[in-house]
């Protein structure tokens, strides 16, 4: 859970330090939304990396090498180096990201009582991604210190994250793993006896057999895409358009990031009674709603700010229902790979979106942030109601916990 915190406060604190970096570095709207561009270079790469790192060394690697990189991303960060080595280092930061947020989703959604484990699991992620906003936007307007010293605080929890995360996975070796995954553990060179005997024949099972992969990814892509979307651009528009402060409205996307880890702890349980499929439709209603409202209300930061935190609440059980769906009607054995596939594309569309608002932004004026919201939200429904009732690889009774009641 620490090290959701960590990713959460390193993702959201770039929808703050947005503002900081067109000054620093004199950049536009275009210019800038590059760091959203950048993120899913990492992920790219760990979507590959993830299954190797697991059946080789065990959610022990996974415990060490994300960690790294995030080490790595804040070093450089706290340097203040060029625009483009900035970019360089926050794509390798989210390498370290894709590590652990692939891995460890696929890990909690694999557990008995998944959807109540996952509403923890990203509760602490919305944890982290309140806390980082609120602490930055402090630093940077009561505390005037640079942008750059943020970066400072998260070396500390980076470092932190590295001890905790080995301490706890440190007996999790390639051989559990792959014991408790049915695959076999990769060497380096093969045996003898491996040399002579033929592989044995039949199809191989991969991820990109199933259809429920390509939904899930279509859906982590429009989900976050639209976290990100709100997450990277809000403070602009309400410094710009509802003409808040700098701190309220780095306080307003603190709020988003309180509604969703709220939503995520609240409606874990709640999710569970109803079912998966009716509460995320109920979810998804409600933030259209809430959304309409936030683009009917203008010139009233306060009442803005609540909006954006209910639209957080709704938004925030979204993700850990994905996983939830697709680990039900997935094979075990395919977890890590299609949750990590999907959660790479996921975080494609985390850039892309928000690159692209901050595209239209550039030439139509921020004003545009509320409709592609609302569209996106939309776009978000209708993904989620094409996930299948049932799947003929999964067990019945798991059919039955995604099944509308």
């Amino acid at each position: 859970m620490y090290s959701f915190i960590v990713l959460g406060m390193m993702v959201s604190t770039l929808g703050v330090m947005v503002p900081q970096f067109e000054t620093y570095y004199g950049l536009s709207d275009l210019q800038v939304s590059f760091v959203f561009l950048v993120w899913p270079v990492g992920y790219v790469a760990a979507a590959y990396l993830n299954d190797v790192i697991h059946v080789r060394f065990g959610q022990r690697g996974i415990a060490v090498v994300g960690p790294l990189f995030h080490i790595l991303l804040t070093v450089v960060a706290s340097l203040h180096p060029p625009f483009p080595v900035l970019l360089v280092a926050l794509a390798l930061g989210s390498l370290g990201t894709g590590i652990l947020d692939g891995s460890y989703c696929a890990w909690a959604g694999g557990m008995e009582n998944a959807n109540v484990v996952q509403g923890f699991l990203h509760g602490s992620y919305s944890t982290g991604a309140a806390l980082g906003p609120f602490l930055a936007g402090t630093m940077l307007s009561v505390g005037h210190t640079p942008w750059y010293a943020w970066y400072y605080v998260l070396f500390g929890a980076s470092v932190l994250e590295a001890i905790m995360l080995v301490l706890v996975f440190r007996h999790e070796d390639a051989t559990k793993y792959c014991q408790a995954h049915k695959q076999p553990q990769l060497q380096l060179q093969p045996t003898p006896s491996q040399e002579a005997e033929p592989s044995p024949p039949g199809p191989t099972p991969t991820i990109f057999n199933h259809r429920v992969t390509y939904i899930c990814a279509l859906y982590f892509l429009a989900c976050v895409g639209t976290e990100n979307a709100v997450s990277g651009w809000i403070v602009v528009f309400m410094t710009r358009v509802n003409r808040a402060s700098p701190y309220l409205a780095s306080l307003s996307s603190s709020g988003f990031w309180i509604g969703q880890a709220a939503g995520r702890l609240a409606l874990g349980p709640v999710t569970q009674r109803f079912g998966v499929r009716p509460a995320t439709v109920a979810y998804l209603a409600a933030a259209l709603t809430f959304e309409a409202l936030f683009a009917a209300v203008r010139g009233a930061p306060g009442v803005s700010t609540t909006l954006v935190a209910l639209l957080g609440f709704c938004l925030g059980p979204l993700f850990p229902s994905g996983v939830y769906v697709a680990t039900r009607l997935l094979p075990r054995e395919l977890h890590v790979g299609a949750i990590s596939f999907a959660v790479l594309i996921g975080q494609v569309g985390g850039a892309l979106l928000p690159f692209a608002l901050g595209a239209l932004a550039d030439t139509l004026g921020i004003q545009v942030f509320q409709a592609v919201v609302f569209a996106l939200l939309v776009v978000t429904l209708l993904v989620w109601l094409a996930f299948p009732r049932s799947n003929t690889t999964t067990n019945q009774d798991l059919v039955e916990e995604t099944a509308t009641p």
